[in-house]
């Protein structure tokens, strides 16, 4: 479950028994990991917002790391 911490400012990954704080763009990310979007559609989603960043690179790559870790299924 995603949820934001307003007194830090950042974005948190709350599993079962376990907290992860997500930096950065990660929390806009996971939030977009709804079970509609697809891989290509989350990079075409996040290009449109930031021209010019490497999404087509990082965002396949930190999802991967997601699914590894078992915090995304």
């Amino acid at each position: 479950m995603l949820r934001h911490d307003r007194v830090r400012d950042t974005d948190l990954l709350v599993l079962p028994e376990r907290v992860v704080v997500l930096e950065g763009h990660a929390g806009q990310i996971v939030g977009l990991c709804d079970g509609t979007r697809t891989v290509p559609g989350i990079v075409d989603t996040l290009a449109e917002r930031y021209p010019g960043a490497p999404v087509a690179d990082d965002v396949p790559s930190f999802l991967d790391r997601l699914r590894r870790e078992g915090w995304l299924t």
